[in-house]
């Protein structure tokens, strides 16, 4: 907003009590009180009200003020910023190119390392690796698949339905997706059922989502130390879902006889 960062907090406030209805105004010693038809109040400054009028974001009519269809497309901006400002404090986020299929995706990555490499470090007391290459492997081939599928979550939340017009999707709306992109989802769903619901959320968790082991502990209140196997076991099970045994060889019968033996069938 032109207006300068200082009232852009304020505006979307606004912005986002407006919806799709409008509301009723008064105003009252530099405030606006806003008040909707379902009965909730909030109260803004006259400044940030006249900001949202001058730039075209909302639109008055006698006590009524109403959001202008810009309204909604100022908002997403200004929430994906507030998104990569979190991010930024939480992480080192760089922009890398994924190779998938025979096609290339630009995805976000976490620079700084990731729970699972530090993991892949781990020795046990005999100085052999606490977790497996091919559980490692396991563990980096569902987190590109995850993030090749854009499977990370919004860290904000989508108010883009609460003003103007409801987006309505088009015919090939579901062909958006890229094939790849929609394989790649297909193979965390495959995953995550080959591990099971007891073992999956940890393996997302720490492989996809980045989060510590005491975090995984504590927000799922399990006892310390405990993600620890439960990632080992998860991660064991994945890679015999991504390189699955080779069948036992089958046993062939002979029927062992004198020369001119023919075996008899059903009996006869």
């Amino acid at each position: 907003m032109a207006e300068g960062a200082g009232m852009d907090r304020p505006a979307a406030r606004l912005l986002r009590f407006l919806g799709n209805g409008g509301c009723r105004i008064s105003e009252s010693a530099g405030r606006v009180r806003l008040a909707r038809p379902d009965g909730g109040e909030i109260s803004v400054t006259a400044a940030a009200m006249a900001a949202c009028l001058r730039q075209g974001l909302a639109v008055r009519r006698g006590e009524r003020l109403f959001a202008t269809p810009e309204a909604r497309s100022w908002l997403r901006r200004f929430l994906a910023g507030r998104e990569e400002a979190f991010l930024d404090q939480h992480r080192v986020v760089e922009v890398a190119e994924l190779r998938q299929d025979g096609e290339t995706r630009a995805v976000r990555i976490n620079a700084v390392a990731s729970p699972l490499a530090a993991l892949a470090r781990l020795r046990d007391r005999g100085g052999a690796a606490w977790l497996s290459p091919d559980a490692v492997a396991a563990g980096e081939r569902l987190a590109r698949d995850f993030h090749y599928g854009a499977l990370q979550p919004r860290v904000t939340q989508s108010y883009e339905a609460r003003t103007g017009e409801r987006p309505r999707p088009g015919p090939g709306a579901a062909l958006d997706l890229r094939d790849s992109v929609l394989a790649a989802r297909l193979r965390v769903a495959a995953a995550v059922e080959a591990m099971g619901p007891e073992l999956s959320g940890v393996a997302l968790d720490v492989c996809c989502f980045e989060k510590g082991l005491e975090t995984v502990e504590r927000e799922r209140l399990w006892p310390p130390r405990s993600a620890k196997l439960m990632l080992k076991t998860a991660l064991m099970q994945l890679h015999r879902h991504y390189d699955p045994p080779a069948p036992p060889p089958s046993r062939r019968r002979h029927a062992w006889g004198a020369e001119g033996y023919r075996p008899e069938i059903g009996g006869a």
